[in-house]
């Protein structure tokens, strides 16, 4: 084993940012910025709202794929998972895994249903499954739920660049910010997938920097692995069944599967990706696509966690407060190991810089379609020209970017940004996904069991996360870490204390006992869960509660009327192997594959949405729905309202 403490702490004040690395840097933000102004030139003629938000449903199979795998491999992940190995084990590499099950559900039961409706916000679908009252809720908790992740993911790079430059922590936060929402609004869609398809393979290369350098530097990664693997950082057979411990292979798979699913089934920002491509045959290509990338960046960013340990086996950073966060170490690391190499320490924290941004703009984006398709067009505006619509998506994005800067004060005080982000997802994310998956799943659904099941689950999760937050309930020991191998000469002279104080606090961290002590075994059971859970309770809850109200209040009296665009047939889809009795029998009366229905229903809804002149008397005389009818009055036109239906 190389021993490298030395080295680290005598080093540490001749390795920060160069001159090229600050080439490097900003090369990655004016390429970014040139996609963008690049677009906005390009098609300056194009006015339709649709052309800004989808890219004109033509954008190229491959940098979708692309684009759909960067945005939530944000800064989070970045920074978050090395961290987690370092801090715990790699349990957490399970959850490549779990993205199968996300990608099964995502391609083949929630993105077929959202392309045949051609709806721009899914949250559509909400109005057409639930009613108009479903919808402005789910709307409301999706706004909350983006604006306050965008946040952690722009707290999240700014972070990085203050631990290893001189800029000021929110200097960082501001150029990121404004940056992103400049290309964003410049661009729109096309310019959102092009930066984050080159965004992502400055991730790739940045990572993979560190974990050859690292490697190299300790004489391979195998020794790197057996370092970790004595140490207790290597760990991927727990199967123990107990909900309280952190990670185990059963709730990083299943419960990162449902984490996935509300990343990439129903979350706006990448369903309006997944839909921007010709056909679903595209879209469910782009999302199998994104199993292999999504394998390969987590195995990458976990080995650099492995790394990274082995690194500082010896010699904790944060134990000696030469960081204050574990979210701290990548850039430490990378200052560590790289800082005398000109250039490369700004390939790395562009990398994390990347991430950053491509989550960023792909959710500017979502959030502008959302207000536009939600909230302006119902409400306000509802005769908005495309020029008009496109112009307040603009400025959507603008406001939407400055919220997430003032946002980002707020959560730099809410501790390590992985597991944040997975509280964050599990709370807001989760019921949403529950609504979603009720309604395309459970046909006996209703407007009552949507409602109730949406705020059920909504107060239940966020019941135990906050529960647990206050309580200060720590559900599992991280793995424990030494100081035993500092060099205390050199860091006593960094940090310009006293000898005696230096030589006091190695003596005191030699220790290898755990650096958190056990959980009290008296705190409430939901308390003591694991947050990986939160997204796969909140879905149960929406379903179960959902379920009982709808049949209570005769949900399961008219499955035989509902549009079979808006319900997915499972059985059909996942066994087409079974026979087809008992096919039609799991469909619940709901007319799939019958075409004379199908054609009937949409000649019905032809009839009822004629474009101008519908006599009014008729109209408040027909069955459709009073908002239907209210959106008629105020000139929409026909393909918009067939559209809804």
């Amino acid at each position: 084993m190389v021993r490298n403490y030395q080295y680290i702490f005598e080093q540490k004040d001749d390795v920060t940012f160069n001159a090229v690395d600050y080439v490097v840097f900003g090369a990655t933000l004016l390429i970014s910025a040139s996609i963008g102004l690049y677009y906005a030139i390009k098609d300056r003629k194009k006015t339709d709202e649709k052309e800004f938000l989808l890219a004109g449903r033509s954008m190229q199979t491959f940098p979708v794929a692309l684009s759909l795998l960067s945005s939530f491999i944000s800064a989070i992940t970045l920074l978050g998972t090395p961290a987690e190995v370092y801090s715990n084990n790699t349990m957490y590499w399970w959850i490549s895994i779990g993205f199968i099950i996300s990608a099964a559900a995502t391609a083949h039961i929630f993105v077929p249903v959202f392309y045949r409706l051609e709806i721009t916000s899914v949250f559509q679908y909400i109005e057409l499954r639930f009613g108009h009252v479903c919808r402005v809720l789910g709307s409301l908790i999706y706004l909350l739920w983006m604006l306050l992740y965008m946040s952690v993911v722009l707290y999240g790079p700014s972070l990085a660049l203050n631990a290893v430059t001189n800029l000021s922590l929110w200097g960082s936060v501001i150029a990121v910010g404004l940056v992103c929402i400049f290309y964003t609004t410049l661009g729109g869609m096309k310019a959102v997938v092009w930066t984050d398809s080159f965004q992502m393979l400055i991730m790739f290369a940045g990572m993979l920097a560190l974990l050859i350098s690292g490697s190299m530097k300790l004489g391979g990664l195998d020794v790197a692995w057996d370092i970790a693997n004595k140490n207790q950082r290597i760990m991927f057979f727990e199967f123990n069944p107990d909900p309280s411990v952190r990670h185990t292979t059963w709730n990083v798979i299943v419960g990162g599967g449902f984490f996935w699913m509300a990343i990439y089934g129903i979350n706006q920002a990448q369903v309006q990706r997944a839909i921007s491509v010709p056909s679903v045959r595209h879209a469910k290509i782009a999302l199998w696509l994104n199993f292999p990338g999504m394998f390969l960046i987590l195995s990458l960013v976990c080995s650099v966690g492995v790394v990274m340990y082995a690194f500082y086996s010896e010699c904790d950073p944060v134990s000696l407060k030469i960081i204050s966060k574990t979210d701290q170490l990548i850039p430490l690391f990378t200052m560590d190991l790289l800082g005398h190499l000109h250039g490369i320490p700004g390939l790395v924290l562009s990398c994390v810089f990347s991430g950053s941004l491509s989550t960023i703009s792909s959710g500017l984006n979502a959030v502008a379609a959302v207000l536009l398709e939600d909230f302006v067009k119902p409400y306000c505006c509802k005769n908005i020209t495309g020029y008009a619509a496109t112009l307040f998506s603009k400025a959507a994005v603008v406001g939407c970017g400055l919220v997430c800067l003032a946002l980002a004060y707020f959560v730099s005080n809410l501790g390590a940004i992985l597991q944040l982000a997975y509280v964050l997802f599990g709370i807001l994310g989760g019921p949403l996904l529950g609504l979603f998956t009720f309604g395309m799943l459970c046909p006996w659904g209703n407007a009552w069991g949507g409602n109730v099941g949406l705020v059920t689950a909504l107060a239940f999760v966020a019941w135990i996360g906050l529960g647990t937050s206050l309580n200060n309930v720590v559900i599992t020991p991280k793995s424990p870490v030494t100081t035993a191998g500092c060099n205390m000469t050199a860091i006593n002279a960094l940090n310009r204390v006293t000898t005696t104080i230096a030589s006091t606090t190695a003596a005191v961290m030699e220790s290898t006992t755990p650096t958190v002590p056990a959980p009290p075994k008296d705190y409430f059971l939901l308390y003591r869960m694991s947050y990986i859970w939160y997204t796969g309770l909140a879905v149960i809850t929406v379903v179960i509660i959902g379920s009982i109200v709808s049949l209570i209040t005769g949900g399961h009296k008219k499955m035989s009327e509902l549009d079979p665009r808006v319900i997915c047939p499972f059985f059909d889809v996942f066994m087409p192997f079974l026979p087809e009795s008992f096919r039609r029998k799991m469909r619940c009366g709901v007319r799939h594959g019958d075409e004379n229905f199908i054609a009937k229903f949409m000649k019905s809804q032809e009839q009822k949405l004629q474009h101008d002149g519908i006599d009014n008397k008729a109209l408040d005389m027909s069955d459709i729905s009073l908002s239907e009818k209210k959106e008629i009055k105020n000139g929409y036109t026909h393909n918009d309202l067939s559209t809804k239906l």
